[in-house]
């Protein structure tokens, strides 16, 4: 059996607490604003409700700042309206413990099963393109497709390994650790791919908003 995995898995372990550690005066406050003000109303299109979490909950995150949201687009005649979630976790430090929920943690821990796993690049704009995992997942009858990503200090990144990675950087080049997990979950009532294709659809009208609530690249003195 070939232990020089587990000897680099421990080391970076070992790094990544260390670095933290060594590093972990205070971060400074950046100017952000708050998820509250975030529309109810998104491209005329979507109208939104805050459904809030229970503190119970709350208290696990530990979070900064957040908003949970329920979207659908205006009814047309007798069509069925399908909604969707919007979920946004913003810490302004992952130094003391306080960091991401991975969505491939909480949802099995809520009786979610993982169906399919997979990267993609979406066009969040005509102009910027954009790398997420695409989820499906399963609960009895009952199936979801997740669209997830972290949005750290100005950078999209799908990898949950990626995201610790530029933590650790940016916690030691720039003192900043700030960041926010966002997840899109579009219940499956016809076609996985049709889930996938409303999801994207929100995405999209959503990202120009969105780019206004996350934690930018700006660097601090």
């Amino acid at each position: 059996m070939k232990r020089w995995p587990i000897v680099v898995a421990v080391t970076m372990l070992l790094v990544t607490w260390g670095s933290l550690q060594v590093f972990s005066h205070g971060e400074p406050v950046l100017s952000k604003k708050p998820f509250a003000q975030f529309p109810l109303t998104i491209a005329e299109k979507w109208q939104g409700k805050e459904l809030g979490m229970e503190q119970s909950v709350l208290d696990i995150l530990k979070l900064s700042d957040y908003m949970m949201r329920v979207y659908i687009p205006p009814q047309e005649g007798q069509s069925r309206v399908t909604p969707l979630w919007l979920y946004v976790g913003y810490y302004q430090s992952q130094r003391t413990g306080s960091t991401y929920h991975s969505p491939k943690n909480c949802l099995p821990g809520s009786g979610w099963q993982f169906v399919e796993t997979d990267q993609v690049v979406v066009p969040a704009s005509d102009t910027t393109s954009i790398l997420i995992n695409k989820v499906l997942i399963q609960k009895g009858l009952d199936k979801q497709i997740i669209l997830y990503w972290y949005q750290d200090r100005g950078r999209v990144i799908a990898s949950e390994y990626w995201a610790k990675g530029y933590m650790i950087w940016d916690a030691m080049t720039q003192n900043r650790t700030d960041g926010s997990l966002v997840r899109i979950s579009v219940p499956v009532t016809t076609t996985p791919d049709d889930a996938y294709q409303y999801g994207l659809s929100f995405l999209r009208d959503a990202w120009p908003l969105l780019l206004e609530y996350m934690p930018t690249g700006e660097r601090v003195a």
